[in-house]
């Protein structure tokens, strides 16, 4: 908290301290989430936000932040001129049920207008033969193999430390998938929608997916619509694409009307485009400090090798 004569809090940050692999080493790497300051609705508070920022880089100086929306927001412009590296992610979105997105949204129904568009869309089946093609499009050409199978379960155990012990060399860059981990990020009970699946084939675990099957009530973005996401996944990246397939068909037969997930790795981007989902560009930035900036060096070869979701951030915050 930044507390003014010991009593008025002006505003207030958190941190989220995790150890990843970089490179093979062990690092503690802190995402930063916040701050929030009283500079929304009073100009005299301007300043402090960055005053909490240079406040968090003094404790852990391997910080970062993912999320924000687009490059277009003005903290990532000022993270800009700060000397921070900014990189881009895509949203990757599959819908499943053409009318009921059309009709229920948020985002897209925002004036009278688009929601004429939209409802002339639906009804008329328009909408829906588009929006099956655009996504029969993104499979034309992809690598897809053999069906695997999502079966849920309540706690990560053993087999979970086997994959990620498996997996995690395989990786540049990326925060510690231990079971221990996973039980504290996701302990059971904690999350009413969440759901973690182990992804097999043939008898052979190929990794997990963490997914949430949400029925939205008037949500700025996705209005009444029942959302599945895939929130947090591991596996080799080889295997990326069964998992994301396994992840998809579970939540298709939960009756969810679109899937969406954040995903940083090429291999993993790739295995959800190989089952028609649309990657919507730079609509995550991953913003890391100068000096995990420097840790990740050189960071042209690393970003291809970075797997970073919404539970390395800041949760899936509003799924």
């Amino acid at each position: 908290l930044a507390v003014e004569d010991g009593a008025i809090v002006r505003g207030a940050y958190a941190l989220k301290p995790h150890e990843w692999r970089v490179l093979g080493a062990p690092r503690l790497v802190v995402d930063w989430q916040g701050p929030i300051t009283e500079a929304l609705i009073d100009r005299r508070w301007s300043t402090l936000g960055l005053r909490l920022l240079r406040e968090m880089l003094k404790q852990y100086p391997l910080l970062y932040s993912w999320g924000h929306g687009g490059l277009e927001q003005p903290m990532l412009q000022i993270l800009e001129k700060l000397g921070w590296l900014l990189h881009p992610t895509p949203f990757l979105l599959r819908v499943l049920r053409p009318f009921r997105f059309l009709r229920l949204n948020g985002q897209l129904r925002d004036t009278p207008a688009r929601r004429l568009a939209l409802d002339v869309a639906a009804f008329s089946g328009a909408g829906s033969i588009g929006l099956r093609a655009l996504h029969a499009g993104r499979r034309i050409g992809r690598r897809r193999t053999a069906p695997a199978h999502a079966t849920p379960f309540e706690r990560f155990g053993s087999w979970a430390d086997e994959v990620w012990e498996r997996c995690a060399p395989l990786y540049a860059a990326l925060a510690c998938r231990d079971a221990e981990t996973m039980n504290a990020l996701l302990p059971p009970g904690r999350w009413p929608h969440g759901i973690p699946v182990r992804v097999e084939r043939d008898g052979r675990t190929l990794g997990w997916a963490v997914l949430l099957d949400t029925p939205m009530r008037g949500d700025a973005r996705f209005g009444d619509l029942r959302v599945g996401s895939v929130v947090d996944c591991l596996a080799a990246p080889d295997d990326a694409e069964a998992v994301a397939g396994a992840a998809l068909r579970f939540l298709r037969a939960r009756g969810v009307d679109l899937v969406v997930s954040n995903q940083s790795h090429p291999a993993w981007i790739a295995g959800f485009e190989a089952h028609g989902f649309e990657a919507i560009a730079n609509r995550r930035i991953f913003a890391a400090s100068p000096e995990l900036h420097a840790a990740l060096a050189p960071f042209e070869e690393v970003q291809c090798g970075l797997h970073l979701m919404n539970m390395d951030g800041h949760g899936p915050a509003g799924l």
